[in-house]
């Protein structure tokens, strides 16, 4: 393993661009390469068996391009299929859930948190485990919202639809006392903005994508493996299964002067999601 190596994320879409955003801010020297399977997303409504060989058939690809590091930026995924992955690879691998989890603790005053999810995620149980585990008193409201991530994967995060979905699905929170909310999946930082507004400026959000990089910092300066190369510029490949141009367009505007020019790639039997896609937000107009 050489320090120059890349460091590899995956994701079931769109959503782990949140943070590579913050890995690129925080570890400007680390070579990257991310791979979104946006051609079977979203993972939340899928057997977990199903998600787990979803998550090595990108494992595979991302160790064809000898990356250092694995980081698992998909909270679904990392929910089920985290443990065995990391049991099996001989390079560091890194999920969104327990940095999330341990931010959150840090931020709550009330010990209210709330949580939101994927179906997939919530029924997991993954977070509220990992927050009781720590603070045994603290009271945890998790709420699934499918609808989120394909609004995010069709690009209309900005929209008028967006932010009546978004009002009407956490309208069971409102009454809660919580003051803090971990935005448990990658996606949801796209959606921020709205979200903050529906919750009111009382209630922390927690970026479980963005907390993971200090922990992807902290593995690299432990096994010796960070990039201290300032001299030469830091390279970006991205791959996704499905579109390039939604891909590109959507990271493009994420990721703001940062060009991006994916490519497509096949893993075992891709199938669109485009019209599932279609189906969510057609529903909610």
């Amino acid at each position: 393993m050489t320090n120059k190596q890349p460091i590899g994320f995956i994701d079931s879409g769109v959503g782990g661009l949140t943070v590579v955003k913050e890995a690129i801010k925080q570890l400007p020297n680390e070579n990257i390469i991310y791979l979104g399977d946006t051609a079977r997303c979203p993972y939340g409504p899928r057997p977990a068996k199903q998600v787990i060989e979803y998550t090595w058939e990108m494992t595979r690809f991302l160790l064809r391009k000898n990356i250092k590091m694995l980081v698992i930026a998909c909270n679904t995924a990392t929910a089920v299929a985290l443990d065995e992955i990391k049991k099996q690879l001989v390079i560091p691998v890194v999920g969104v859930i327990l940095p999330g989890t341990r931010a959150a603790v840090k931020s709550t005053k009330n010990l209210q948190i709330g949580v939101i999810g994927t179906a997939g995620t919530v029924k997991s149980g993954s977070y509220k485990q990992a927050i009781i585990t720590k603070v045994p008193e603290a009271a945890v409201t998790s709420l699934a919202c499918p609808k989120f991530v394909p609004i995010v994967e069709s690009n209309q995060f900005q929209s008028s639809v967006a932010k009546k979905i978004v009002a009407e699905t956490l309208l069971p929170l409102k009454n809660k006392k919580i003051d803090t909310l971990i935005l448990g999946c990658t996606h949801y930082p796209l959606l921020r903005p709205i979200i903050q507004n529906v919750m009111g400026q009382n209630v922390k959000l927690i970026d479980s994508g963005a907390e993971t990089i200090g922990e992807v910092s902290m593995l690299l300066d432990y096994f010796d493996i960070a990039n201290t190369d300032t001299l030469s510029k830091a390279d970006y490949s991205f791959y996704t299964t499905g579109s390039t141009v939604m891909f590109d367009g959507i990271a493009k505007e994420w990721l703001a002067a940062l060009p991006v020019y994916s490519k497509h790639i096949e893993l075992g039997g891709s199938q669109s999601c485009d019209t599932m896609v279609e189906k969510h937000i057609t529903y909610d107009q």
